[in-house]
C-alpha cells in the first residue's frame, strides 16, 4: 500500500522501531480508511526522539514568534519545534461541538509571525483549522510543518508545508474500502473519534 517515500535519513525507520508504524485496517479521524497508521505516540514516548525531531523540522522553518498546534497530536512535536526555535508553543482544542479554539488563556497578538505544527498529515484538516485561528488572531503564519506528511504532498493548507518524511498512502472512503470487502478487522486507534 505504501506506493511513496521520500524521507529524511532515519524518521521512518524510527516509527518502525518503535512500533509506531502499523500496518492493518484502519479507520482514520476523517472517516476514510486505510491499510497503515502511523501512531506517533509510540515513538513520542521517546523525549530523545522527539528532541530529534523537533530539531529536524526547526531546522527548515525559520524564527517565528510562535509555534501552535492542534491537540492531542501536535503537542509533543509542536513543543520540541518551539523550543528548537526558542519561541512560545500555544495549543488548540476541539470542544464538546467539534470546533477548534485557543483555550487555557492562550491567545494571539497581532503581527506575531507563527507556524503551524502537527506529528502526521492526512487531509490537512486539523492544521488548517490551526492556521485560520492563528490568522483569526491576527498572526502572519509562513508555514505549517509535520513529522511525517501521509498526503503525498496533496494536503493543501494554504501556506509552505515543511516535513521529515512524505508519504504517498493509499485511503479509501468507507464504501470502496476492499479491506471492508475482504472481512478484515477495522480498528479505529488516534485521540479523535472517526468522523
Amino acid at each position: 500500500m505504501l506506493l511513496e517515500l521520500f524521507s529524511m535519513p532515519d524518521t521512518l525507520d524510527r516509527f518502525r522501531q518503535t512500533g509506531a508504524y502499523l500496518t492493518g485496517h484502519f479507520r482514520l479521524s476523517s472517516g476514510l480508511h486505510s491499510g497503515e497508521y502511523l501512531q506517533s505516540a509510540l515513538v513520542l514516548q521517546h523525549p530523545a526522539l522527539a528532541e530529534e525531531f523537533g530539531r529536524n523540522l526547526a531546522s527548515k522553518l525559520r524564527a517565528v514568534d510562535i509555534v501552535a498546534s492542534p491537540a492531542i497530536g501536535g503537542l509533543i512535536i509542536g513543543h520540541e519545534v518551539a523550543r528548537a526555535l526558542g519561541a512560545r508553543f500555544i495549543f488548540a482544542e476541539r470542544d464538546a461541538s467539534g470546533k477548534m479554539s485557543f483555550r487555557r488563556g492562550f491567545s494571539v497578538r497581532p503581527g506575531e509571525t507563527a507556524v503551524a505544527v502537527e506529528d502526521v498529515v492526512t487531509t490537512g484538516g486539523s492544521v488548517a483549522e490551526v492556521i485560520d485561528l492563528l490568522r483569526a488572531g491576527g498572526a502572519h503564519v509562513i508555514a505549517a510543518a509535520a513529522i511525517i506528511d501521509r498526503s503525498g504532498g496533496r494536503a493543501d493548507v494554504g501556506v509552505p508545508r515543511v516535513q521529515l518524511a512524505k508519504l504517498d498512502v493509499v485511503s479509501y472512503q468507507p464504501d470502496e474500502c476492499p479491506l471492508c470487502k475482504d472481512g478484515i478487522p477495522i480498528e479505529k486507534p488516534g485521540s479523535r473519534p472517526a468522523a
